[in-house]
């Protein structure tokens, strides 16, 4: 349980819980910068979604294919095998 110091905003804190509070502090401002950067990458992937429509493309496809590219072999095999094998069920095939 906090104390009372602890639970003070600007109050006083035991050398235990400053170390706690600076180690806080730190991972804050790292995750704080790499939501920087991911929102920057964010735009540039946005931006490169952007080009690739503009060039023609389907911006649907080539997200279905990244996905695709991410899993493992077998698993895309499995994948499309029960893909087949609905389609086939509905008449679609």
């Amino acid at each position: 349980m906090p104390t009372a110091a602890a639970q003070r905003p600007g109050g006083d804190v035991s050398s235990a819980e400053g170390v706690a509070a600076d180690e806080l502090k730190q991972f804050i401002e790292r995750l704080e910068r790499l939501e920087e950067e991911k929102a920057g990458i964010m735009g540039d992937i946005k931006e490169v979604f952007a080009e690739l429509k503009g060039r023609g493309f389907d911006a649907k496809a080539v997200r279905t294919i990244i996905r695709i590219r991410k899993q493992d072999h077998s698993e895309r095999q499995e994948q499309e095998a029960i893909l087949e094998l609905y389609m086939q069920a509905l008449g679609m095939a």
